[in-house]
């Protein structure tokens, strides 16, 4: 993973809508969720407020000065579950975490890395079974905001990644403009080939 990716995510945002997507996302109370190339983590706070202060959402990224600023935006809103991980997503176990999680968002991050299918792998391999995969990412470049056209990684791509991964398509939720967000499910039987 590029060292300049946690940075990147922090600017990209702005056309998502991280509250009405935290919504779309069905967390309860008691969920342990990880929020995977956190960046400025525009979701982390948000995560932690719908957890009704139970369960944990962990912050994951590579660049530790994100990882603090997260770290000290909880502690201003009083999030106590939040827990920040330094890692490498695109490394076999790089998130740090056993199978442990209902859900993992990866949001603006799969444009960024260049394996992908790796992050789906680990985001797989850290969920009990029937957690879910929440992707949001750009559906296109748009006026030199977000990944060049290059880098766009279409919703076709992000369904084939998470198949390879053996997650299956739960639903589509509208993630904001010139964003999509799917929603997949490590099923049993997934949990028996991971």
């Amino acid at each position: 993973m590029n060292p300049q990716q946690g940075g990147l995510s922090h600017r990209t945002h702005g056309f998502a809508h991280p509250a009405r997507n935290v919504s779309a996302l069905g967390i309860e109370p008691g969920m342990k969720v990880a929020d995977f190339g956190a960046g400025s983590g525009a979701y982390v706070n948000l995560i932690a407020g719908a957890l009704l202060g139970s369960g944990t959402v962990y912050a994951i990224d590579i660049q530790k000065d994100l990882l603090r600023r997260i770290k000290n935006d909880a502690e201003k809103h009083g999030h106590a579950n939040v827990e920040i991980l330094s890692g490498d997503l695109e490394e076999e176990g790089g998130s740090k975490l056993g199978s442990v999680l209902n859900l993992v968002l990866i949001s603006n991050l799969l444009f960024q890395v260049r394996d992908k299918d790796a992050i789906l792998i680990e985001a797989a391999r850290v969920l009990k079974p029937g957690g879910r995969v929440a992707i949001i990412d750009w559906s296109e470049s748009f006026g030199g905001l977000g990944p060049t056209k290059e880098m766009v990684v279409t919703k076709e791509a992000a369904y084939e990644h998470a198949r390879k991964a053996g997650l299956t398509f739960v639903k589509e939720f509208p993630a904001g403009t010139h964003h999509y967000g799917l929603i997949f499910r490590k099923t049993s039987e997934d949990a028996r080939r991971a």
